[in-house]
């Protein structure tokens, strides 16, 4: 299966610039995978697909203002900045980095933020040219990077956004994504009342979005693609709640990739969440069998994508391309800001 069977051709003028006021007013696409049926409502109408007895599992991780912007030491008349984005932390203050541009930043180089506030040392370059990067400061590491930091928005996002928070779901927690779980962010505080009352089971994982979410698939064949890893935990009380509700008969619902590709991790082939924590670089493209999960709320993807194709294994890719070819006629808006789908 080669990268370019999931293409589509997507208009610039359908990618949301900006989150809408209304969190949950979105469009919402449902797609059933065994028909290819397809239904148009907006998100608030989620309410109507979810039975009593379901779970539904959200990613409570918390994005950091992980792009800092800063300037090489010493400094030369007429410097341009250097911009860092941080992925993972590997230790205390040792963080795996995107360096822009590259060119600047071989091991030794430092560079200053906020005017020496906050200073990092080029340590090493690692795989596809990332940078290891050790940071000095007098302070809470956390404090200075809110202070200096700003939100990593992906590269087709143009417009600044105005409010942080909407670059966060209403569920957010634990701190540690260079990007959001962006299928949760339709789900308002209310609207998450309004489910639990309906006897549906919610349960938390985290996992931490990296920079992989970005990434292209360079390779003609998907088969040889190399996902990154990234964080997750699955807390013993989460695993209970998920493996309860699975053999109670509701179903498994993941709002987003990254909770479906964390219980996907965590499961066992038997179908069990074992709780735990570790790196995940699970791939899943067409052929997958899901262990466990079995409907998802998600976002509309870029074309020839990792997430394109892990959709496109729980529907099929047919399915798939064909709803959002629907969703191009209907001028549904894609990506980050944009509308959703739920795949039943």
């Amino acid at each position: 299966m080669n990268t370019h069977d999931f293409y589509y051709d997507l208009p610039e003028s359908l990618i949301a610039q900006d989150p809408l006021e209304d969190r949950s007013g979105s469009r919402l696409l449902v797609l059933d995978k065994n028909t290819g049926a397809i239904e148009h409502r907006t998100f608030r109408d989620i309410t109507d697909y979810l039975h009593k007895g379901d779970c539904l599992i959200i990613n409570d991780t918390k994005v950091i203002p992980a792009r800092l912007i800063g300037e090489k030491l010493p400094e030369a008349a007429g410097a341009k900045s250097i911009e860092l984005l941080l992925l993972k932390r590997l230790e205390k203050d040792v963080w795996e980095t995107l360096v822009k541009p590259g060119k600047k930043a071989k091991p030794g180089t430092l560079i200053s933020f906020g005017g020496g506030i906050l200073t990092g040392e080029i340590l090493d370059i690692m795989e596809e040219g990332n940078r290891l990067v050790r940071f000095k400061y007098d302070g809470i590491f956390e404090e200075i990077l809110d202070r200096l930091g700003e939100m990593p928005l992906p590269p087709y996002i143009r417009h600044k956004l105005k409010d942080r928070d909407r670059y966060q779901t209403v569920y957010a927690k634990y701190e540690g994504s260079a990007a959001a779980p962006t299928a949760g962010l339709h789900f308002t505080r209310e609207l998450l009342d309004d489910i639990e009352k309906q006897g549906i089971i919610i349960a938390r994982v985290t996992l931490h979005v990296g920079l992989g979410t970005f990434r292209p698939v360079k390779v003609e064949d998907i088969t040889k693609h190399h996902m990154h890893s990234e964080y997750y935990r699955v807390l013993p009380e989460e695993a209970s709640r998920i493996n309860e509700a699975k053999k109670a008969g509701g179903r498994i619902i993941c709002v987003g990739t990254t909770s479906c590709r964390t219980i996907e991790t965590a499961a066992d082939n038997e179908g069990k969440v074992i709780p735990g924590y570790g790196e995940t670089s699970i791939f899943i493209y067409p052929g997958y069998k899901f262990k466990i999960m079995d409907a998802l709320i998600t976002n509309f993807h870029l074309p020839e994508s990792t997430l394109l194709m892990l959709v496109s294994a729980l529907a099929g890719r047919e399915n798939i391309l064909e709803a959002y070819r629907e969703a191009v006629k209907q001028e549904y808006r894609f990506f980050s800001f944009g509308d959703a789908m739920f795949i039943k």
